[in-house]
């Protein structure tokens, strides 16, 4: 696990792969997105409303969009009927550049934007359904960024949820609709969405599932990672090797038991005398 941290076993480090173990490569069969919820999920239909079998349990992937098509897929299977939640999107103000934003940028338009962080301008919910919390509400009673819930209720501008990670497991809450802007957005404008700061959580990007520990790990690749330390992140959610499955179904890759593992060693470099001098001053 180290060496995949510090990027010391490349098997090709031109290419910066590494090989998948035998013990751990899932089979990239002719529909590896089935393949990968039936491995990470079984028995779903009789256990979709067990707040324990939810939370030990996830499929990780790169990207935004891949996350989304999962989850819609998993939802899909999973009785009852779903509610579709619609944001209202509007454009600050005092963001505005010119004074022909506002015409030029058509609530379409604004529906339209997606963002990492930031709920999409529609959101299908059911109940049963497990969410993550995509903003602090409410720290002292669990409501963090990152807080896994299992909706109990759908009401018409919020929901209700038991709480089912963190300090407060248990707990019967209301999340409402709140403003949320894109931190990083490259719009010559600043976006003001009013949804629920929620999202399906079955499937999380790898960066979303920092800080998780899971005794089941799927991580699904339809395309290789894109960031320092991805991979890492990925595998290492897994408490155990046992409950680690990775499933490349990237398909320009020649050779699927390959993946891609980026580590910047400067970084690393950087970090190393910053601990050193750390762990001497703790000493002295």
């Amino acid at each position: 696990m180290l060496q995949i941290g510090n990027g010391s076993n490349y098997d090709d480090i031109d290419r910066e792969l590494v090989k998948i173990p035998p013990d751990l490569c899932g089979d990239p069969c002719e529909d590896p997105m089935k393949a990968i919820i039936q491995a990470i999920y079984p028995s779903l239909l009789q256990k979709y409303n067990d707040p324990e079998y939810l939370t030990e349990r996830a499929i990780l992937t790169p990207k935004n969009e891949t996350v989304h098509e999962l989850n819609e897929m998993i939802m899909s299977t999973i009785p009852g009927e779903s509610r579709t939640y619609l944001s209202s999107d509007s454009i600050c103000k005092a963001s505005m550049k010119t004074e022909h934003n506002d015409q030029l940028c058509t609530s379409e338009f604004l529906h339209s934007l997606k963002f990492p962080g930031v709920p999409n301008h529609d959101i299908q919910l059911k109940e049963g359904t497990p969410v993550m919390l995509l903003r602090n509400l409410n720290q002292t009673e669990g409501l963090c960024n990152g807080t896994r819930l299992l909706i109990t209720r759908l009401g018409k501008w919020s929901i209700r949820a038991d709480i089912i990670s963190g300090t407060h497991v248990g707990q019967n809450v209301t999340i409402p609709r709140i403003i949320m802007s894109p931190t990083d957005s490259k719009l010559p404008f600043k976006l003001n969405r009013r949804q629920l700061p929620v999202s399906p959580c079955f499937v999380m990007t790898i960066n979303k599932s920092q800080g998780q520990s899971l005794k089941h790990v799927g991580l699904y690749l339809p395309n290789q990672v894109f960031g320092h330390g991805q991979y890492y992140v990925a595998i290492s959610r897994a408490t155990s090797r046992q409950g680690l499955i990775i499933m490349n179904a990237d398909k320009e890759m020649a050779d699927r038991t390959f993946v891609k593992n980026i580590v910047y060693k400067e970084v690393l470099e950087d970090i190393t005398p910053c601990i050193e001098n750390t762990e001497v001053r703790q000493l002295s």
